[in-house]
C-alpha cells in the first residue's frame, strides 16, 4: 500500500488538490520556471523566523535574500546565521517590512512576527505581488482575514499557511481513514490542549532598548508603554497581540478535523474559562462548544475522559456511528466493535503525500496551483478560533449566520470581530 519518495513526488505533481473540497484557481499569476530559483525574504526572525531560515535554505531551489526585523539584534544575529546556512550568498537586512515589498527582484515572503501583524503583512505583500508563506494563527480577527482572502484572490497569490504538521503522512492517513467511512459517520469531535500561561508578574515600564523599534512592533495594536512581559516570545499571553495557547495550538489540532469532515454550517459558540494569572489576560485554560449542522466540536483545556487522550497533551477524538479514531501529531489508533488498531490496509491511499511543507509552498509558487494548508481553507479552519474568545470574553453563548459571516442580533459581539487599528499602522483597512 506505500509509495517510494519517488511515486510520491509524481503523484503530488499529477494531482489536484480537490480533496480539500476546494476548487483550484484557474490562474495564480504567470509561472515561474521549473528551472528558476524562488527568490524569498523572511520577515520577522526572532523565534520562527529562524526556523523559516533554515527549513528554507535546505531548499535546492530557493534563494534567501533578505531579512527583517524590527529588532537591531535579531536581524544582526539572524543575518549571521545565514552567512553560515548560504555562504557565500549576499542577504540584505532591513527594519521596514515594506522595503522588502517594495523589491521587484523578491517573489515570496514568509512571515513570523507577533500574531497581530500576520494579516497586515500578508495582505500587502499580495498587493505588492508577492506571494506569502505565513504564520498561525491566519489573523488578529475575522475581519483581517476576510481582507487577507479577498486580497490573495484579487492579485492572484500563492499562501501556505505555516501548519507545518498538516505535512504529515499521519495526518494524511487520519483524513483517508475518516474520509472512508471506515468509523462511520462522524457526530462529535473532541479537540483538546493542556497547558497554562506562564505567570507574568513584571509590571514596571522600562526604556525602551536602543535596538528596539517599538512603535513598529506595536503597528496597529494600541499603543502602551514597553513592559518587556508584553514583546518578544511572551506577547501572546495579551489579547492586544494574540489569543494566548489556545489561538496558538487551535489551528495545529484542529486542522486534521476541518481537512476530515469540512465542517459547515456553524451555529453556536459557547465557551467557558478563566483569565491567566498575573498580567497576561488571555485564557488560563478555555473550553468552547461548537454546534454545526450536523456535528458538534467539542474543545477543552483538559483531555476529555476518552480512551487515550489522558496520555496526549494534544489531540482529537473522533466519535463515528461505527467506531472511534483518536490521534495527535504522529500517532492514531482507531476502535471498532472493541479492536484496537493504528491502520485499516484495505483504506487506499488517496491523498497525495506533501514533498515537505515549505517545498509544497515553494512548488504551489512555481505551479501557480493552491497550496495544502491555501487561505481560503485556512481561514474557514481558523475562524471558530476567533469566535470562541469572543464567546470568552462576553461570558456567553453566541449565535452565529455562517452565510452572513456575523452573529445574530449581538451587536456587542459583532463589534469584536475586528478592531480599528492604530491610525499610523492602518494599513489595510
Amino acid at each position: 500500500m506505500g509509495m517510494n519518495n519517488q511515486n510520491r513526488r509524481d503523484f503530488v505533481k499529477k494531482s489536484s488538490l480537490g480533496f480539500l473540497g476546494i476548487t483550484i484557481l484557474p490562474s495564480l499569476g504567470a509561472k515561474i520556471k521549473p528551472s528558476d530559483r524562488l527568490r524569498v525574504a523572511h520577515i520577522g526572525v526572532g523565534g520562527m523566523g529562524n526556523n523559516h531560515m533554515q527549513w528554507f535554505s535546505e531548499l535546492d531551489d530557493v534563494d534567501i535574500v533578505a531579512l527583517c526585523d524590527v529588532d537591531q539584534g535579531h536581524l544582526s544575529k539572524s543575518l549571521k546565521t545565514m552567512k553560515t546556512l548560504q555562504p557565500g550568498k549576499e542577504v540584505i537586512g532591513y527594519e521596514d517590512f515594506r522595503r522588502i515589498l517594495d523589491r521587484k527582484d523578491i517573489d515570496a515572503i514568509t512571515c513570523a512576527t507577533p500574531d497581530h501583524w500576520h494579516a497586515q503583512i500578508a495582505t500587502l505583500a499580495f498587493q505588492a505581488g508577492k506571494d506569502v508563506y505565513g504564520e498561525k494563527p491566519l489573523s488578529y480577527d475575522v475581519k483581517e482575514g476576510q481582507i487577507m482572502l479577498a486580497a490573495q484572490k484579487a492579485n492572484n497569490r500563492v499562501f501556505q499557511l505555516g501548519t507545518q504538521i498538516h505535512a504529515t503522512d499521519n495526518y494524511h492517513r487520519v483524513v483517508e481513514i475518516i474520509q472512508s467511512g471506515a468509523i462511520g459517520k462522524v457526530h462529535t469531535v473532541r479537540l483538546w490542549k493542556t497547558g497554562a500561561p506562564p505567570e507574568l508578574t513584571e509590571t514596571k515600564i522600562k526604556k525602551v532598548p536602543k535596538s528596539l523599534n517599538w512603535d513598529m512592533w506595536l503597528g496597529p495594536a494600541p499603543m502602551v508603554d514597553y513592559i518587556p512581559a508584553k514583546c518578544h516570545f511572551t506577547y501572546r499571553y495579551f489579547m492586544d497581540y494574540s489569543g494566548g495557547i489556545f489561538a496558538d495550538f487551535w489551528c495545529h489540532i484542529a486542522d486534521v478535523a476541518y481537512w476530515a469532515l469540512e465542517p459547515k454550517g456553524l451555529k453556536s459558540i459557547k465557551a467557558k474559562g478563566e483569565v491567566a494569572d498575573g498580567i497576561a489576560n488571555t485564557p488560563k485554560w478555555i473550553d468552547v462548544d461548537y454546534e454545526f449542522e450536523d456535528l458538534k466540536i467539542l474543545w477543552t483545556t483538559i483531555p476529555p475522559d476518552v480512551p487515550g487522550a489522558a496520555e496526549r497533551g494534544i489531540g482529537a477524538y473522533f466519535e463515528g456511528e461505527k467506531g472511534t479514531l483518536i490521534c495527535d501529531y504522529d500517532t492514531r489508533e482507531i476502535t471498532i466493535n472493541g479492536e484496537k488498531m493504528n491502520d485499516i490496509p484495505s483504506v487506499p491511499l488517496t491523498i497525495p503525500r506533501s514533498p515537505g511543507h515549505q517545498q509544497d509552498f515553494v512548488n504551489a509558487v512555481k505551479s501557480r496551483r493552491l497550496a495544502e494548508s491555501n487561505l481560503e481553507y485556512a481561514r474557514k479552519m481558523t475562524l471558530p478560533m476567533h469566535l470562541g474568545l469572543i464567546s470568552w470574553r462576553l461570558k456567553r453563548e453566541l449565535a452565529w449566520d455562517s452565510k452572513k459571516e456575523e452573529f445574530i442580533n449581538d451587536p456587542e459581539a459583532n463589534k469584536l470581530l475586528s478592531r480599528t487599528p492604530r491610525s499610523k499602522w492602518n494599513l489595510i483597512q
